[in-house]
């Protein structure tokens, strides 16, 4: 490569700022992986698991934390790293086979994941209509009505002002879990849990989805690898660039190889450096804050229901009525309609989230695996022409089919399955069986693709170590869990 370029030749933006503040402004698809998270798992499965075990499943919840969170992390630094999405090294693999395997599990996922999504994002209005109003509708009609506004809304690219709203009431629920919880905190006692090992009779659907949707499902970092790609910033600002003047080499997915990823960010001009730094401080900081606050909530929900229903089934069309009784029972009944309106944008958002991820990783697989959606790549609306709106295989019509096939199909397992609960656990446990292969691949081309002397972007011994030793620990533990299943 050529080093000769001089430092203006960059045209490198305005450095985002640092302070706290202008950070938070900046957050993106970190935070966006927590809403997609905050949903199921959180208000269905963790008071699932008080309710009916009390507070011995807590060694689960931290154990998901722990070790899931390097097989997130590194898709968000293999993207800051490269200015390229996850999915993108998987195209360099032999046969592109895990671009045909994420195809197909995705697809699968698009539709039942989805299903469990819409189950518990329905589940609020449902109470609601009937506790409220007296009227009993078919859940069903309550997931097609807020998948076809979420499909809308993300069509028509109205994604920013819910975006707005979503973190709004997402506040609302974390606050509302907060002020209930210290209304009677759990007893010392109950945080030994999180370092008891204990499995009881009935617990093990429970701690496979908790390993699947806590914080959410593995398969969710490819989105926020494609998520933070599309935000255009860093890296994935500059890649174009760099490929252009020299730096780095140019990557076709079709026919490059593993190493035309890299960037030797030891060549790049200083300012340029400096303005990808940045953007990388800034992601990461929004990821772990992300993490942390998921995990805040999820251990909340799981000590509320021990605490306030102990021994409820949790389960049927009224699921979320049950666990807005905490509030009730707690509080009174105007923090009920509180938790309710937090509820359902943290649900909602899930579900809205998820019909843009599970169609963009689609569409992403297709960009790399065939020539004509190879051409015709890019989803943005300022990178559309009109042959990319017109022809069946661009990306993106390839995104907006898969949209569509999530919402028909989900909206139609719902309505046939009359099962919330079971449908979120399901989902769950789906995104648990494939996460392994994913947590794998995510720790294999950060490691051989970052050169090892990017002291910025390569990661830590710490991480090197512990990452692996996470992968180890997942696996193992979907080993014991599908061998107790088949039994």
């Amino acid at each position: 490569m050529s080093n000769s370029v001089t430092p203006s030749t960059i045209n490198t933006p305005p450095l985002p700022l640092m302070s706290a503040g202008s950070m938070i402004r900046h957050f993106g698809p970190g935070m966006i992986l927590m809403m997609t998270g905050i949903g199921t798992s959180h208000l269905v499965t963790a008071p699932l698991a008080g309710a009916q075990f009390g507070y011995i499943l807590l060694w689960s919840v931290l154990a998901s934390y722990v070790f899931k969170y390097y097989g997130f992390e590194m898709a968000f630094r293999f993207t800051h790293a490269t200015g390229r999405s996850m999915l993108d090294a998987y195209a360099t693999a032999p046969g592109k086979w895990p671009l045909w395997y994420m195809l197909i599990t995705t697809l699968i996922q698009s539709a039942l994941g989805q299903a469990g999504r819409l189950a518990a994002a329905a589940a609020v209005p449902y109470f609601l209509v009937q506790h409220y109003f007296g009227l009993t509708v078919n859940p069903g009609v309550y997931a097609l009505v807020l998948g076809v506004v979420a499909v809308t809304i993300i069509l028509r690219g109205r994604y920013a002002m819910l975006e707005t709203l979503t973190k709004l009431f997402a506040g609302v629920l974390c606050i509302s879990s907060l002020i209930v919880y210290f209304v009677e905190p759990a007893p010392a006692s109950a945080f030994r849990h999180f370092l008891i090992f204990d499995t009881p009779e009935g617990s093990m659907i429970i701690i496979a989805a908790f390993f699947g949707l806590l914080p959410t499902g593995i398969d969710v970092s490819l989105q926020a690898s494609e998520w933070g790609k599309a935000k255009r910033t860093g890296m994935g600002h500059l890649r174009g660039q760099l490929e252009e003047q020299g730096f780095t080499q140019p990557f076709d997915p079709l026919t490059s190889p593993k190493s035309a990823l890299a960037v030797d960010t030891s060549k790049l001009p200083t300012d340029a450096l400096e303005y990808c730094r940045r953007w990388f401080v800034i992601g990461m900081l929004d990821f772990r804050l992300g993490h942390i606050i998921s995990f805040v909530i999820a251990c909340i929900f799981l000590l509320l229901a021990a605490q306030w229903i102990p021994g409820s089934e949790v389960r049927g069309n009224d699921v979320m009525g049950e666990i807005a009784g905490i509030f009730t029972n707690s509080v009174g009944p105007w923090m009920m309609l509180v938790f309710l309106i937090g509820a359902f944008a943290a649900a909602f958002s899930t579900a809205f989230n998820y019909f843009d991820g599970w169609p963009r990783v689609v569409a992403a697989c297709c960009r790399n695996l065939f020539p004509g959606t190879a051409r015709l790549r890019g989803i943005a609306a300022d990178e559309l022409t009109e042959e990319h709106r017109t022809t069946a295989h661009s990306e993106y019509n390839i995104y907006r089919a898969t949209m569509l096939f999530s919402l028909v199909t989900a909206v139609a397992i719902m309505a046939g399955v009359n099962r919330p609960v079971w449908l979120v656990l399901i989902a769950s446990a789906l995104a648990y069986f494939v996460a392994p292969v994913i947590f794998f691949l995510n720790l294999y081309y950060c490691f051989t693709v970052i050169p090892k002397t990017d002291r910025l972007f390569y990661p830590s011994r710490f991480a090197t170590v512990f990452g692996w030793l996470s992968f180890a620990m997942f696996t193992g533990m979907t080993g014991l869990l599908i061998w107790d299943r088949l039994l």
